[in-house]
């Protein structure tokens, strides 16, 4: 998408440093989001940056909790991208979101999924401002595709 509107989230977004990436195109047979009514489901966003993975690895293993969350911060990113092109471009017309699923790819005695996790949920309500806050849940795995260290996907509601 080449048009840029700049509303408030778009403002807000630049006041504090943020830049949202292209949207990156699906790994596989599905869509990288699907819109229900007023209901916006972005599929499991990964670390990527213009479709390359630059987050990979195992949390307590070869990456730190730091590099954890700003893979978490990658994808909630990723997720705002996606919700950019559902919304016309416009993400003014988020109302809230509604619900975040993170996985966290770690060792088995890893802990602090919801401290990467975190990362992702205060980056989204710093952009949406009101319409941030959301229900949540993180958790670990030991596998997740290509081998990204988080994934997560989102639910929210637009105008």
């Amino acid at each position: 998408m080449t048009e840029t509107l700049v509303g408030n989230v778009d403002r807000r977004m630049a006041e504090l440093g943020y830049t949202l990436p292209p949207v990156n195109p699906p790994q596989g047979n599905y869509l990288p989001y699907q819109r229900s009514g007023n209901l916006v489901f972005v599929a499991g966003q990964g670390p990527r940056l213009m479709g390359q993975l630059v987050y990979q690895g195992v949390l307590g293993g070869d990456l730190g909790l730091d590099e954890g969350r700003k893979a978490a911060q990658l994808c909630a990113l990723n997720i705002l991208a996606q919700l950019r092109h559902a919304c016309g471009g416009d993400l003014d017309r988020v109302v809230r979101m509604i619900r975040v699923a993170g996985l966290v790819r770690c060792v088995a005695d890893f802990g602090d999924q919801a401290k990467v996790l975190n990362a992702a949920s205060d980056l989204l309500c710093e952009v949406l401002g009101a319409a941030g806050p959301h229900a949540r849940i993180a958790s670990g795995t030991h596998s997740l595709p290509s081998g990204m260290a988080v994934e997560i996907e989102a639910i929210a509601e637009i105008a």
